[in-house]
């Protein structure tokens, strides 16, 4: 009689850790989708195309000022034309990029500055007072500039933005945060926080 009571208390106790389970929300954050709907995966090539046509091309690298470092970019008009990039996603043996969640972001591309194509937060243009978006590598504290995350953009779909707020590098660090918008100078396009902002969309290399 007592072994029957016990596994009639075991079985509820086994219904009630079922439907919690089944009505609680998953802990892991919605993958980002590219433009075929599917999850945007580690290593894999995409290219970034804004989603408004009228607001310049594919993002790529763009030599500023005949020196290096080269800044991130876009093409002047949409087209063929652009570099793809690949995502490392800041947790580790996490191979899906996720909403909101802090990846590293490279181009898949060579420059005669013979450095990393990383994405960089860099330091604040003196002309205009918003920061661009300049490639290389961070060491130490200051590695938290290679990291960005990706949300839902407010136009809806599988459109997203870009931003800079890498609070799963540096929990208890204060960040200026920003999201990515466009700058142009003499003719170029480069990225920049602390302004306008653009709408994207992700395309898997064929």
């Amino acid at each position: 009689m007592k072994s029957m009571r016990l596994i009639g208390s075991l079985s509820c106790i086994m219904l009630v850790m079922a439907i919690s389970a089944v009505a609680q929300p998953s802990s892991s954050p919605a993958p980002v989708l590219d433009s075929a709907g599917r999850p945007l995966q580690r290593g894999v090539e995409y290219y970034i195309n804004p989603a408004i046509t009228d607001s310049g091309g594919r993002f790529t690298l763009i030599n500023r000022n005949g020196s290096c470092p080269f800044y991130v970019g876009q093409e002047n008009v949409s087209g063929l034309e652009g570099l793809p990039v690949i995502f490392t996603p800041f947790v580790e043996g996490e191979t899906v990029i996720r909403e909101n969640r802090d990846f590293r972001v490279a181009f898949s591309a060579a420059t005669i500055c013979v450095q990393s194509t990383a994405w960089k937060l860099g330091e604040k243009d003196p002309e205009t007072n918003r920061r661009l978006i300049v490639t290389g590598e961070d060491e130490g504290s200051r590695k938290a500039r290679n990291y960005f995350r990706i949300g839902k953009a407010s136009v809806g779909g599988d459109i997203y933005q870009i931003s800079w707020c890498p609070t799963e590098v540096c929990p208890i660090c204060k960040f200026d945060c920003g999201t990515v918008g466009n700058l142009v100078e003499n003719g170029k396009r480069l990225l920049a926080l602390d302004g306008n902002v653009i709408p994207v969309t992700f395309e898997r290399k064929a």
